[in-house]
């Protein structure tokens, strides 16, 4: 147990500590250090809460109809009326949520009318949230916390007598049946120990007054928005929560996150108070060439902006707020995914050798049988082009390896995958890997067609990668069943980072002052391909009219 040092830019203290189920969820790629900063609610940054002229939270409206269904008594559709529960919403964001709210009280709906046939009384909805530990200390402990709480999210329920509470946590998507153990024993716990409480933003909650019942029956169920499947992923007694919650560790997770000290530059960055003063993650004020907005930090990655590009209102939905419709992904997409696998896994072997000397798998994972041997024909054309022929064994090499950047002065995070990463005799060498099917060229150059390249030689002439930049380089491997094309870009030309800069300000400019996201398809995209289509009647309106002039 440690003192928690807060952020020099920060405010607030640091004396309550409010645990999230989704905070102790394992996952290498995010920070420690950042978590432990989120567990710290009253830790915040100066200055007013920035701008969001756009809702990015996806649940938002949803939750809106919800509560005017289940806590006000009022219908869906009236619900659906009242402009109040969509606000700074789009329309792809309206008519979604109007389609998921549906799609979730039928399922609960089935739920309760099977529970009635078996002779099981009612769930009521509970609109107080359930929050376990917030005793307040009389003296601060080792940590500085004089307040700890353990919260959940999701719906709750509860039978009238409160001898049986129930948590309802809905995925975007179909049903998420993988929760890790420590998760989901985290939110039964609660469930089991907690009070109905007042939990009012940035200050610690208030139990309400009791008597209290401790239930006898914890249940945590997950339910799919995509298509209303649901999952019991938990249905305990009350012994068997405490049992799983000690086999499970959870304090010593919690434990474990509340002492992180360990800054990784991830994802978490967007949403850290403690980014002005991070020394971890790498700073290249004006990487992008705009200029910050009085709004909320964002992240933003290359294929942010081409999806941008394509649509502003495709780009908000299926980006931001993570909207998809649930449809098989095309032939071309599972191809180069495969293609990828393959490479990656190969590319992180240990012993490191050339993929020419490796034996090719007779089918890949993922693919049709017509599928295969186009793919199979990819991986026989990168054998001749193996970034490890002649690579020296000391060198470092680093498939997938993700970069994070922050440009302050846009105050924006720029997170970017590259396929491979490797040192060669003293520079570095990033390699981004294609699959097509096609011997298209965009006539204005490789990284026009490929703005990732860009964004590459970029971070190698600015340092952010290391390596001697005289010695470095960005290649292009185009992988096709009849042949392959290598190409490589010299981040030390002055030419060739000028023209870098300027097509990453032309692609980020209209990103960075948009504030409505409006549904506006460029020429060139189809509608029939987009994952947020269903919802969109700017892009229904459009197939339409092109299905009537065929």
């Amino acid at each position: 147990m440690t003192t928690f040092r807060k952020p020099p830019h920060a405010i607030g203290d640091s004396s309550l500590l409010r645990i999230s189920p989704s905070l102790v969820r394992p996952d290498a790629a995010r920070c420690p250090l950042g978590r432990a900063l989120r567990a710290r609610a009253l830790v915040k940054a100066p200055g007013r809460l920035p701008a969001k002229p756009v809702q990015d939270f996806s649940f938002s409206p949803f939750f809106a109809l919800l509560d005017a269904v289940e806590n006000d008594g009022r219908s869906l559709d009236e619900a659906a009326e009242d402009p109040a529960n969509f606000r700074k919403c789009t329309p792809v964001h309206v008519a979604w949520a109007r389609e998921a709210a549906h799609r979730y009280l039928t399922a609960r709906t089935d739920r309760e009318a099977a529970r009635g046939v078996a002779g099981h009384s009612p769930l009521l909805p509970v609109p107080i949230a359930w929050v376990a530990g917030s005793k307040k200390l009389a003296q601060p402990d080792a940590r500085g916390v004089t307040q700890y709480e353990r919260t959940v999210w999701g719906r709750g329920y509860a039978s009238q007598d409160g001898l049986v509470r129930e948590i309802w946590i809905p995925s975007l998507g179909t049903v998420k049946r993988d929760r890790p153990v420590v998760e989901i024993a985290a939110v039964a716990h609660v469930l089991l120990t907690g009070t109905p409480s007042l939990t009012p933003f940035g200050a610690p909650s208030t139990p309400l007054p009791g008597p209290h019942v401790r239930p006898e029956r914890i249940r945590v169920i997950g339910v799919g928005l995509t298509d209303g499947s649901t999952e019991t992923l938990a249905d305990w007694t009350a012994e068997e929560t405490e049992h799983r919650y000690l086999r499970a560790e959870v304090a010593a997770s919690m434990a474990e996150l509340a002492d992180a000290t360990e800054a990784r530059p991830s994802t978490d960055c967007v949403r850290c108070v403690g980014l002005p003063d991070c020394m971890a993650v790498h700073r290249v004020p004006g990487l992008l060439g705009v200029d910050a907005t009085p709004r909320k930090r964002r992240s933003l990655s290359v294929s942010d902006l081409r999806a941008y590009g394509d649509c502003a209102e495709r780009y908000h939905a299926a980006r931001v707020l993570k909207l998809r419709d649930g449809r098989t992904e095309n032939a071309a997409i599972r191809r180069g995914r495969a293609v990828d696998a393959w490479l990656n896994e190969r590319h992180a072997d240990p012993a490191r050798a050339s993929c020419r000397a490796v034996p090719l798998p007779e089918r890949l994972p993922g693919l049709m049988d017509g599928e295969q041997h186009e793919a199979l024909a990819m991986l026989h054309r990168h054998r001749a082009h193996c970034p490890f022929d002649g690579l020296a064994e000391h060198e470092t090499v680093e498939p997938q390896r993700r970069v994070v950047v922050y440009d302050s002065r846009a105050d924006v995070v720029l997170v970017a995958d590259c396929d491979l990463v490797h040192t060669d005799r003293g520079g570095v060498v990033v390699r981004e890997t294609k699959t097509t099917m096609s011997t298209y060229t965009h006539a204005d150059g490789l990284m026009r067609q490929y703005p990732q390249l860009a964004l590459a030689v970029l971070l190698v002439s600015e340092g952010v990668l290391g390596g001697d930049t005289l010695r470095s380089r960005v290649e292009l491997e185009v992988l096709r069943p009849d042949g392959v094309r290598l190409e490589e870009l010299d981040p030390h030309d002055a030419r060739t980072t000028a023209r870098a800069r300027a097509l990453l300000v032309e692609l980020a400019a209209g990103w960075a002052a948009d504030r409505d996201y409006r549904a506006a398809p460029s020429s060139g995209t189809d509608c029939r391909d987009c994952e947020v289509h269903r919802w969109c009647s700017t892009g229904r309106r459009r197939i339409e009219t092109v299905d009537g002039a065929v």
